[in-house]
């Protein structure tokens, strides 16, 4: 019996699905993204996007922010887009460089992404992700957990890909390494929550 080998999609694969699923793409296999997140997940996304999207306007940043569901490919060096095999919806992403942006959302490693874990499936985020945002050099990863109410901060170094997490509690006031000035206060938004 000839074993079958399965399928890698691409991002050209990814574009014939329909318009409401809720998939990512990770080295070609389709991973199922519903159910909805929860109510305290999508509270953290919109403080977290308040709060930077403020802080970009008010000084001037070459940057844009955008909250999932925003399509971002990441692509080998070379590789025609449509070919990319890697294609997420991070919760948050930061991008400072306006030529990776296209009208179905960014081509290209955003400069900082920031994932909100689930509780249906923490390893895409602590594990799948941090292992591919490593590899597409994403400068800064965070891991914000509402459960265990954490924050995991990831900041990558060109000649070894990410050191160890700083890690912070819903406590603490958080810097964010992108900006030179901008820090998060989590006191704050555990307020809210």
């Amino acid at each position: 019996m000839e074993a079958r080998i399965p399928k890698i999609y691409t991002y050209a694969d990814y574009l014939q699905l329909p318009e409401d699923a809720k998939v990512e793409l990770i080295e070609g296999v389709i991973y199922d993204m519903s159910p909805a997140p929860s109510r305290i997940h999508q509270k953290i996304v919109v403080e977290l996007t308040t709060t930077i999207n403020n802080y970009i306007k008010n000084n001037k940043k070459p940057c844009e922010i955008y909250a999932a569901p925003f399509d971002v490919v990441l692509i080998e060096e070379g590789q025609d887009e449509k070919q990319a095999v890697n294609v997420v919806q991070p919760d948050i992403s930061i991008i400072c460089d306006k030529k990776k942006l296209t009208d179905k959302g960014c081509i290209g490693a955003p400069e900082m992404i920031i994932e909100v874990v689930s509780q249906n499936n923490p390893a895409h985020d602590y594990i799948r992700k941090l292992n591919l945002y490593t590899q597409f050099g994403v400068k800064e990863y965070w891991i914000v957990n509402p459960y265990e109410q954490n924050i995991f901060v990831y900041v990558y170094h060109q000649e070894t890909g990410y050191s160890y997490p700083k890690v912070y509690t819903f406590n603490d006031k958080v810097k964010v390494s992108l900006f030179e000035d901008l820090i998060i206060d989590f006191a704050q938004i555990k307020e809210v929550l």
